[in-house]
């Protein structure tokens, strides 16, 4: 790292990049066990503070002081289909090169090999949100694989079926893929500091587009870092408590 650089986390590199993703929209709206995300809306919108905007708005399903919601997912489906979420997260148990999830299982259905949490709606709100960003922390070919198992949500449609939302971009621990709705094929935009194009390729179980020089995922900027740790971190912290403090040594008084 460049002398000049302020020192950060893995985790503060994927929020930043994750929140220059996301820009300023209306609202974002962030799902259950995401605390990079969560930091990822939460500095989106100090990022709008700073610029006496009042947006975007963020909701953080179970907070009870980031979200308006007082009956958890059914309303957030229900804002979903009005229109009203601009940006959700998806991850998945196994992600393709077209951009479908697997949350369901591997293997025989009657018999599988592996179990995950289960879909929760994401097939719809892949429809229905115009920014999805798909996110997943262990990028190998367990992962990242040719074909998934099990669609749990389809990364694009058919001609002819109507949809307003779905993946834009797919950001790892190693890298940074953006998404192209029309061919359903991600392309590689930048690698992460401390990593390889060829650590990614081989890590990739799909194939995906790649500029000649690949760029270098940009580090955070010292005044990205100092929103996280100072405006971002104490809101984290109601429902995240311990990532608050592993990450940005942040706790909370008791």
């Amino acid at each position: 790292m460049n002398a000049s650089q302020p020192d950060f986390r893995d985790e503060e590199l994927l929020a930043a990049t994750v929140a220059d993703l996301i820009g300023i929209v209306r609202h974002i709206a962030v799902g259950n066990a995401s605390p990079i995300p969560a930091t990822a809306a939460l500095l989106a919108r100090a990022r709008g503070r700073e610029l006496n905007l009042d947006k975007p708005y963020v909701s953080l399903l179970g907070s009870q002081k980031h979200t308006f919601w007082t009956d958890g997912g059914r309303e957030l489906f229900d804002c979903a289909g009005q229109g009203r979420i601009d940006v959700f997260f998806l991850s998945g148990g196994e992600i393709d090169g077209e951009g479908n999830i697997n949350l369901v299982s591997i293997g025989d259905p009657d018999h599988p090999t592996a179990r995950f949490p289960g879909s929760f709606g994401s097939s719809y709100l892949y429809f229905v949100v115009p920014k999805v960003i798909l996110f997943r922390t262990e990028h190998s070919k367990r992962t990242l694989v040719p074909k998934v198992s099990y669609v749990s949500a389809p990364g694009g449609s058919d001609e002819g079926v109507y949809r307003n939302g779905g993946p834009i971009a797919l950001i790892t621990n190693r890298c940074l893929f953006s998404f192209d709705q029309e061919r359903r094929r991600f392309r590689l935009e930048s690698v992460h500091p401390g990593h390889t194009l060829a650590e990614v390729i081989v890590n990739t179980g799909f194939e995906f587009d790649r500029p000649p020089e690949v760029p270098v995922t940009p580090v955070p900027s010292a005044e990205t870092l100092r929103l996280m740790r100072q405006a971002v971190a104490p809101e984290l912290a109601e429902v995240y408590p311990q990532f608050a403090a592993r990450v940005f040594g942040f706790k909370a008084a008791s």
